[in-house]
């Protein structure tokens, strides 16, 4: 079965996360800025990159290199048209995260929200621990299940309800019990909450040595 996010046009994607009614993508880039200004790492990877949401916030002084990790090659051929000129240190990859190898050198810290909604925990786990330097950092966004909210939001950009049939939503504790054993320590974790009644978790993990 060919994977859906393949077959969501960019614009609609962006569209969709950028409704007042959803504001997830401020959400995501304002977590994304305040753990660069947290961590200042040398060097970050983000994952499900998508057309480059947040990276503006990268500063080049202090974070030389900046990883985007995306499955869909029509995302990432967006993002370089948008950010090649302006980024320096800017590495692009066409990838499945749930994959076991992952040619890419390691770096301080990994941003992945939204994404283990739609990929299995353990392997991608495996591989993100592959790519994440001993005592960096993985960042994790996570929607929270609720009774009273639809996971995935209607909106005019219908093309997202493909994801519906494959997104499932981990609780904190189930995927902190995944990330344990793959190497990584929770640091610390908060609740993200916003007017649409979603609920997020932000989860912050070490990454121990070896």
């Amino acid at each position: 079965m060919p994977n859906p996010w393949l077959n969501i046009p960019l614009s609609d994607y962006e569209g969709h996360m950028s409704l007042p009614s959803i504001g997830q993508a401020e959400m995501l880039s304002s977590q994304f800025a305040s753990l660069l200004a947290e961590c200042a790492p040398g060097s970050v990877a983000v994952i499900g990159c998508a057309g480059g949401n947040g990276f503006d916030r990268v500063s080049p002084d202090i974070t030389k290199r900046i990883v985007g990790i995306d499955i869909n090659r029509h995302y990432i051929e967006e993002l370089s048209r948008r950010y090649a000129g302006r980024i320096p240190g800017l590495e692009l990859h066409v990838a499945d995260i749930q994959e076991p190898t992952l040619a890419i050198e390691p770096v301080d810290l990994i941003y992945a929200a939204l994404v283990f909604e739609y990929v299995e925990a353990e392997p991608t786990l495996k591989s993100l621990k592959s790519i994440c330097r001993a005592n960096g950092v993985l960042a994790v966004v996570l929607q929270l299940p609720s009774n009273s909210v639809a996971a995935l939001t209607p909106s005019p950009f219908t093309s997202l309800q493909i994801l519906a049939p494959v997104m499932h939503l981990l609780s904190p504790d189930a995927f902190c019990a995944h990330a344990q054993q793959a190497g990584f320590v929770l640091k610390k974790a908060h609740t993200l909450s916003l007017p649409s009644g979603k609920n997020f978790a932000l989860l912050v993990f070490g990454a121990s040595p070896g």
